[in-house]
């Protein structure tokens, strides 16, 4: 019963600083949904389904790197996952972080493995992802807080 009623107030206050939070203006709101949407088309139409049809040029860039389909299948499938994540509010947050820890690693693999070409692409989308990791924060709070009342 205790668990229960902390459970209960755990999730009672991770709602009410969802709400409680200072109100965003409306451009500040409809720029944040329009890079959310943006990112969620680019990584999961743009960059993972090439991946998950095994398109030559994806085939070829995994094959130079040593990873070959498995790397190729894998990575194309969290980015898919990713961008329907980024859509969904309750997941946004978690998912732009991850991909912030992505482009990171996309980053370190451009310059050290395949020259450095393309190596600015992924330092330009990270401040982004993080400006919407950062503002939708919030429903990481409200996640964990959920999860905790299921167990």
């Amino acid at each position: 019963m205790a668990s229960t009623v902390s459970t209960a107030t755990t999730v009672a206050a991770a709602t009410a600083t969802t709400t409680a939070s200072p109100s965003r203006g409306r451009a500040h709101r409809i720029a944040l949904r329009t890079f959310q949407v943006l990112f969620a088309v680019f990584f999961g139409v743009a960059s993972g389904v090439p991946k998950l049809i095994a398109h030559p040029t994806a085939v070829e860039s995994f094959d130079k790197l040593g990873w070959g389909a498995p790397g190729m299948y894998t990575i194309g499938a969290l980015e898919l996952l990713g961008g329907i994540a980024l859509l969904i509010p309750l997941l946004s947050s978690l998912a732009a972080t991850a991909f912030v820890g992505l482009m990171i690693g996309a980053f370190v693999v451009t310059v050290t493995a395949l020259g450095g070409e393309n190596a600015a692409t992924p330092l330009v989308l990270i401040p982004f992802l993080a400006w919407i990791a950062w503002a939708r924060r919030d429903r990481t709070v409200e996640l964990i807080a959920r999860l905790r009342a299921r167990s």
